[in-house]
């Protein structure tokens, strides 16, 4: 997992694998409140979506060679930290589990969208090549696609273990 195209084929996969999930499942089924911590799928999108919105900040500033321009998240948070993730966690599920289902994954397919395109954009070798962005401590470009993948594939087991606890879908 080490090149640039077999990282953006491995996201895209991913991003196919979620959509192929949520077409099979309703309305009802997203937004019921089935997975750890009385969470919905809904909730987990809502959730994934505001921590991709770092690493589109992290993708922008390399593509644009500058420090990132975090997102706005709740006054209380801080996006460049990941001291206190529980508590991040818990108030970014505060700040958006009311919103609509269609508009959680309006944002996050058009998030992920935008995330590819960044990653497509990018040099290999900018990708690839530690401690070419400061801001990232050292670490290569790349390890803001491989931890993308690697946060949504962790959450895709969650939202599958509470389907089949919930036996809302078989799971084969």
């Amino acid at each position: 997992m080490n090149d640039k195209q077999q990282l953006l084929e491995m996201l895209k996969g991913e991003f196919n694998r979620w959509e192929d999930l949520l077409a099979n499942l309703s309305e009802e089924q997203i937004t019921a409140p089935q997975l750890r911590d009385n969470w919905s799928i809904k909730d987990m999108i809502a959730h994934l979506w505001a921590w991709q919105q770092r690493s589109i900040a992290r993708l922008e500033a390399a593509r644009l060679n500058r420090d990132p321009e975090f997102p706005k998240w709740p006054a209380q948070l801080d996006p460049q930290s990941e001291d206190d993730t529980p508590h991040i966690n818990a108030s970014l599920y505060a700040a958006y589990r009311e919103q609509p289902w269609a508009s959680v994954h309006r944002d996050w397919q058009a998030g992920f969208r935008r995330f590819l395109e960044l990653g497509e954009a990018m040099p290999e070798p900018a990708l690839l090549e530690p401690g070419r962005y400061t801001w990232l401590g050292g670490a290569p470009l790349a390890v803001v696609l491989r931890s993308s993948y690697e946060h949504h594939d962790e959450h895709f087991g969650y939202v599958l273990a509470g389907l089949w606890q919930h036996r809302t879908m078989k799971i084969v």
